[in-house]
């Protein structure tokens, strides 16, 4: 152990001293440059092996540093008219501190409001009616299983598609998560439904302003230029998506069947040692009776028709809680029945059967409310919800940019100027007020307030267990906070420092005209580097266009762009959908590689088949 930390300090002197020697060394020495990728290898195996409970964390950290050596070997350049080169802009250990500062700046309230969005739940976790309203859904939802998740999927695409949604849909994820893992379902299905229709959505925008209008206002598009292409390629995800996410839950749930059949074990019962109850008898006398519970007297009484013997019962390996103390009332009474048929097989000098919980429900717990046993109104948690999604929904789609639509901000302008002896009351009260149609996130805080607010009251939830339940539900999203800075600072990493236009240079050059390829590829890349749309299609488009200049083509290309930037956001470590996903789930991006790859790959060749037909014809 000693020598492998001795080797990764060496290997982290190694690299710093490369970096270093980069900064004095001229351009174009292929030394350094070789130097610097070999030192990016290996401090990204180094990290790469260091072993942390969010895995997804390590990733977005890995990728930062990446992207921060890239701005050591790649000249940087903008387009204003030309191509126009700066030469190497390094970046310092000062500046990637400084940069994080500038993202909490400028993106911090997306951090914040999924820390509000913990706390939220938090608060509902504290509330009896929320786990009777998930029981509800998963009843009306069983024996449906297959229909319940499609109908989530297209939902999901569907609102994002039309309203560009994706950061407010992070609202009702906890809710949706918890339903699908009550529904039986593992974490990666849980992630292939919220990520992956959240995803399909962007790429088969087809109204979403806040996705592609700048997209299109650099290519002079008009939102319904090639409508139809649109929905085409949103359906096309949506199948696949839908077709590849019930075959992997159809194999994960008999996987845990096969896992759970080859986790019984037959032991001996002299062989088992902890037990559930424990009877205490002498030597030579007749048994005493049990002082514990009801499965204690059920013990002494098979004790005393076996002689000195003490009984042993199961015991689940993946947890220990079941061999003391019992909680749950319902958790009791079918563990005392367990523990007798146990014991008196025990008592026979039969076989004990052990048996290992199934991986679905590992750790279900983390996210799923506790059992309640009464009955409880569930009519005000339902309204709440359904009044914020209608809330959301309304808010978002873009009346006036797409629509032409100015019916909302009218009234919005009528409702804050309305005087009431001379004095605007209602625009005094509202204070800054978007109209419906211009609402983003932060606007959503004072609805969520509102709500659980009104349910705190209706439920009668006392002030401190509130506050305990907020705080304990924002300490679960401060890891996903947290890695939403990070990966806006790489965001503001690549656009201080603009090597990626080399990159695009390059590949655009290969030919001429409109490629397919070299232009996937670019927009492949463009979403890597910089995640949130309007950067990225500010970053590669307006090159395009003055590398082609044939505006037919323009159609067709702005779709391309759009769609190959939600595809590649579906496993990008830059992917903030993705990664807070993973990180809340903590589900390993490794793992999350292994169940996506085949749906990227088969996206990717529709779109590629899709637009090649098109640019031909």
């Amino acid at each position: 152990m000693k020598k492998h930390n001795t080797m990764k300090v060496v290997l982290l002197v190694v690299t710093a001293l490369w970096l270093i020697s980069a900064l004095f060394l001229p351009d174009k020495d292929w030394g350094v440059l070789v130097k610097c990728g070999l030192s990016l290898v290996e401090l990204v195996l180094l990290l790469w092996n260091l072993k942390d409970k969010n895995n997804t964390l390590k990733v977005v950290l890995v990728t930062t540093f990446a992207l921060c050596v890239l701005a050591w070997i790649l000249p940087a350049a903008y387009y204003s008219g030309e191509y126009i080169d700066q030469g190497r802009v390094q970046i310092g250990l000062f500046d990637v501190f400084n940069y994080s500062l500038t993202a909490l700046s400028y993106f911090g309230y997306i951090a914040l409001f999924i820390v509000l969005v913990g706390g939220f739940y938090g608060i509902l976790h504290k509330i009896p009616a929320y786990r009777s309203f998930l029981d509800k859904i998963v009843a009306i939802c069983k024996g449906k299983e297959a229909i319940a998740l499609s109908v989530m999927m297209v939902l999901l695409a569907v609102i994002t598609s039309i309203c560009g949604l994706q950061l407010g849909l992070i609202l009702f994820f906890p809710l949706l998560a918890s339903v699908i893992l009550l529904l039986g379902y593992d974490k990666i299905v849980v992630a292939l439904t919220l990520v992956g229709s959240t995803m399909i959505g962007i790429a088969g925008t087809t109204f979403g302003f806040s996705n592609t209008g700048l997209l299109n206002s650099l290519l002079g598009l008009d939102m319904m230029d090639n409508i139809l292409l649109k929905v085409i390629i949103l359906v096309a995800g949506l199948v696949l998506l839908i077709f590849n996410t019930l075959m992997y839950a159809k194999r994960s749930i008999s996987g845990n069947y096969a896992a759970l059949k080859a986790a019984k074990t037959v032991v001996k019962s002299e062989e088992v040692e902890e037990k559930v109850v424990e009877v205490k008898e002498e030597k030579k006398t007749p048994a005493k009776k049990s002082t514990s519970s009801k499965s204690g007297k059920s013990a002494s009484k098979t004790s005393s028709s076996t002689g000195t013997k003490k009984s042993a019962s199961t015991k689940t390996s993946s947890t220990k809680k079941s061999t003391t103390t019992k909680k749950s009332t319902a958790k009791g009474k079918s563990s005392s029945k367990s523990s007798r048929k146990d014991i008196k097989a025990a008592a026979k000098g039969d076989d004990v059967i052990v048996v290992k919980e199934s991986i679905v429900n590992d750790s279900i717990e983390k996210f799923v409310p506790t059992v309640v046993d009464s009955k409880h109104s569930i009519w005000p948690i339902v309204t709440g919800f359904i009044l914020m999604f209608v809330v959301m929904i309304v808010a978002f789609i873009p009346w006036s940019d797409t629509f032409g639509l100015e019916t909302f901000a009218d009234a919005t302008t009528a409702v804050t100027e309305f005087e009431l002896f001379g004095f605007a009351i209602f625009g005094k009260l509202l204070g800054t007020v978007n109209p419906f149609g211009l609402w983003s996130i932060t606007d959503l805080f004072l609805v969520m307030a509102v709500v659980i607010a009104l349910l705190t009251v209706i439920y009668k939830v006392n002030v401190d267990d509130a506050l305990e339940g907020f705080a304990n539900g924002a300490k679960k999203a401060l890891v996903p906070a947290l890695i939403t800075i990070v990966v806006y600072t790489c965001l503001v990493t690549t656009t201080y420092h603009p090597y990626q236009l080399a990159i695009y240079k390059g590949l655009l050059s290969i030919g001429k005209g409109f490629n397919v390829v070299t232009a996937t590829l670019s927009g492949i890349l463009s979403g890597l580097f910089n995640q949130d749309p309007a950067y990225v299609f500010q970053a590669v488009v307006p090159y395009f266009a003055g590398v082609v200049t044939n505006t037919d083509v323009y159609p067709i290309a702005g779709i391309l762009f759009q769609s190959v930037y939600g595809v590649t956001m579906l496993v990008a470590p830059t992917s903030l959908i993705l990664t807070t996903v993973l990180s809340y789930l903590e589900v390993p991006y490794k793992e999350w590689l292994k169940a996506i790859w085949k749906l990227l790959v088969e996206i990717l060749v529709v779109l590629l088949i899709i637009f090649t037909i098109l640019v031909l014809v």
